[in-house]
């Protein structure tokens, strides 16, 4: 039972007793609870007397008798009772995006309500409009919220595909001669609608049978075929399709496994297309291909039939980005608003991942819900830092950490702070975080108020999508691309694969207009910085070069410009 586990069960108590209309003191103390044990990663909870547990902030000695209840029965006598009185279609509601457990109780109460699919149907009639407290508006955004999670139904997160499929791989190669991941995984799709692989077997006929007896898989007889094997994962709704090759058609099938269809129709000098040398004889590598059509070789995650071809004209595999290439990380939190490590700690992991500089940029005073950071809280932090710079550079540490913030972006544009707060950081993201049902044009007209605000540094998540849960807020991409090419802004690829935003389909026109863009991982604990490796994915995969990859920079480069930066402004 871990921290994250325990915490997770306190919160689905606290929203059951919310929607069952318990008493608000109560509720408080859950949620006072899960919001600082979710920060907390000292000591394992369940390892803790309930003494200790009282010293912690948030946990008085009801919520530490919680824990240890959870940390002995990986529930509690609470939860069970709460849980027998819920009907199932209530928790499912609760993935709704912008109605919390407070409404669904409310629904439920007075319509008698408890399926998503009937609440989907009340809010067409017209039947949610009418309650109390309700109205069009809000029946509106649910209906919306419920088609889009719909839209999204079996399918996972690029983090979670790549978990799932990769556990997979393992069983498969253990059983097979060849195997590989295929499909929108190799492709770095942010969401993944079916894990595919190929397998290479000199045993066709044997295929099905012996991938029957992978623990992992359940077949799904009628869509299967003796060459391709189609089920699930037990317990997860995502599809699974396994096709099975000779092996010396290995690279052929894996190139087209591995390419959307209209990659497959580019002809090059040969006159044939990509598909037809691909059916053709075997090769001994995808590179053949290529070569046989007489085009560049495009590396897996480009192949999309968009512009990769024009892209390749002028530029070459090795000048895309990759980790190793980056040099320092921005964009992250720490303990002085909502993360969960110190400073100093957040800044000695990044040094032990071979990083040259840090960023941090914790959430500006607006942000209350995220303990955000008043003036003074800011000035405090600065002087931390400043002493931590101080300390590496008197022990000749080549590594500086960089004075940043999470500037919300207010309604009308406006950055937090007043102008002589700003003019103390060494950089700014700014980023919407409130108010995110505006119309396309008032969306775009306050992201260009940011962007040109002489302060902004880097213009973060630009959509504030939630991948698989929330739907970005419309912009118009090109007007605010260009606005960052006319203000040297700097655009955000936020690497969280809750996020992924700025989406790489972006990337190009983004490069074409000379802006520049930062992989950041808006980590709020030092795992976090591992997310940078998705960032990175799907920066390739809009074909993000090395050149134009702000963090690539070096410690003395990005010093330089954002010295450069904050001069122009005097």
């Amino acid at each position: 039972m871990t921290n994250s586990d325990i915490v997770e069960i306190l919160e689905t108590t606290s929203k059951l007793l919310e929607l069952h209309g318990a008493d608000s003191f109560k509720i408080r103390s859950y949620g006072s609870a899960v919001y600082n044990l979710d920060k907390f990663n000292e000591r394992p909870l369940r390892e803790m007397s309930a003494a200790e547990l009282t010293t912690l902030q948030g946990v008085g000695k009801g919520i530490a008798a919680k824990i240890i209840e959870i940390s002995q029965k990986g529930t509690t006598d609470e939860l069970d009772e709460l849980l027998a009185q819920t009907p199932p279609g209530l928790l499912e509601m609760f993935k709704i995006n912008g109605i919390g457990p407070k409404k669904i109780g409310m629904i439920w109460r007075e319509t008698g309500i408890d399926t998503v699919y009937d609440l989907e149907i009340a809010c067409q009639n017209g039947v949610i409009a009418q309650l109390k407290g309700f109205g069009a508006n809000t029946q509106s955004k649910i209906l919306e919220s419920i088609q889009f999670m719909k839209s999204q139904s079996g399918m996972l997160r690029m983090d979670q595909a790549l978990n799932l499929a990769t556990q997979l791989l393992n069983e498969l190669r253990a059983q097979f001669e060849k195997a590989e991941i295929t499909g929108e995984i190799r492709r770095n799709m942010e969401v993944v609608s079916t894990l595919s692989f190929l397998i290479g077997t000199s045993d066709i006929p044997a295929l099905n049978e012996k991938l029957n007896e992978i623990h992992l898989l359940e077949q799904n007889e009628a869509d299967s075929s003796p060459f391709i094997w189609r089920g699930k994962i037990p317990g997860f709704e995502i599809g699974v399709e396994i096709f099975g090759v000779a092996p010396e058609r290995f690279e052929n099938e894996l190139f087209l496994a591995s390419s959307g269809e209209n990659h497959w129709l580019y002809t090059g000098t040969s006159g044939e297309s990509l598909y037809k040398i691909a059916k053709g004889e075997a090769v001994a590598s995808e590179t053949a291909i290529y070569e046989k059509a007489g085009l560049p070789f495009i590396v897996p995650e480009m192949r999309e039939g968009l512009d990769e071809l024009e892209w390749a004209a002028g530029n070459q595999p090795d000048d895309l980005i990759t980790w190793n290439k980056l040099r320092g990380i921005l964009h992250n939190h720490s303990t002085w608003s909502d993360g969960k490590n110190s400073v100093r700690e957040m800044a000695e992991f990044c040094r032990s991942l071979g990083f040259d500089y840090l960023g941090m940029a914790d959430h500006s005073q607006t942000a209350v819900y995220a303990n955000g950071l008043n003036e003074e809280r800011v000035l405090a932090q600065q002087k931390e830092i400043d002493a931590l710079n101080k300390e590496y550079a008197d022990q000749g540490i080549g590594f500086r950490i960089f004075k940043g913030i999470e500037s919300d972006i207010l309604s009308d544009g406006s950055l937090d702070y007043p102008a002589e707060v700003l003019a103390g950081f060494d950089y700014i993201v700014a980023s919407v975080h409130a108010n995110l049902n505006m119309t396309e044009e008032k969306a775009t007209e306050r992201l260009l108020n940011a962007i040109a605000n002489p302060y902004t540094t880097i213009l973060g998540h630009p959509t504030g999508r939630l991948l698989l849960s929330r739907k970005g807020y419309p912009i118009d991409h090109k007007a605010v691309i260009d606005a960052c090419a006319e203000h040297h802004v700097v655009l955000e690829i936020n690497a969280s694969p809750w996020r992924l935003d700025l989406d790489w389909r972006w990337i190009s026109y983004a490069m074409e207009k000379g802006v520049m863009l930062s992989i950041n991982p808006d980590a709020h604990e030092l795992h976090g910085y591992y997310d940078m490796k998705f960032g990175t994915m799907v920066a390739r995969k809009g074909g993000l070069t090395q050149k134009m990859t702000f963090n690539a920079k070096s410690l003395d480069e990005i010093s330089a410009y954002l010295t450069a930066r904050k001069e122009a402004i005097r």
